[in-house]
């Protein structure tokens, strides 16, 4: 019962209410739930791209946000591509965003000979050396590079309806 209302998105207050829990066995469950959808999710998550193909690549945080507070956050990290052309998809959780996890994670479920766009996070930064073709996007400047038309709009909106 419990499960179907987080699933249904009712208030945690309402759902606290009804079950008489305390905040932190609510938050726990959320955790679960989250880490199982993160399994599932690796789970589906296929090998994509290819020559003529395109991937956009993100990292995302997953995890409970604390507003106006100038910590970090607990939360696991997700790494994922998506191809243009299909819409085939990767996510899978890692332990952390250096380049040398990314790249790891790159190798393994891109192909070579694909174009991959991302933004500019220093990880990124030896794509060209390794069988890919990388477009850069610079989020600071603008959100669609005007020399080579280069965007990360469709994975970013693939997290927001993951997080959903």
């Amino acid at each position: 019962m419990f499960l179907t209302h987080i699933i249904r998105r009712e208030p945690a207050g309402l759902i606290k209410q009804k079950h008489r829990f305390g905040p932190t066995t609510l938050a726990g469950w959320g955790q679960f739930c989250t880490e199982v959808m993160l399994v599932y999710m690796q789970g589906c998550s296929e090998k994509i791209g290819g020559p003529n193909k395109t991937v956009e690549i993100d990292k995302n945080k997953f995890g409970v946000r604390k507003y106006g507070r100038a910590h970090p956050v607990k939360g696991q990290w997700v790494f994922g591509g998506v191809e243009r052309e299909s819409g085939r998809t990767f996510l899978v959780p890692v332990p952390d965003k250096t380049a040398d996890t990314l790249m790891a994670v790159i190798d393994t479920w891109i192909e070579p000979d694909t174009t991959v766009i991302s933004d500019c996070w220093g990880a990124y930064r030896h794509l060209d050396t390794r069988n890919y073709t990388h477009h850069t996007v610079n989020h600071s400047i603008e959100f669609v590079d005007q020399r080579t038309g280069a965007h990360t709009n469709t994975i970013e909106s693939t997290w927001r309806h993951v997080k959903a």
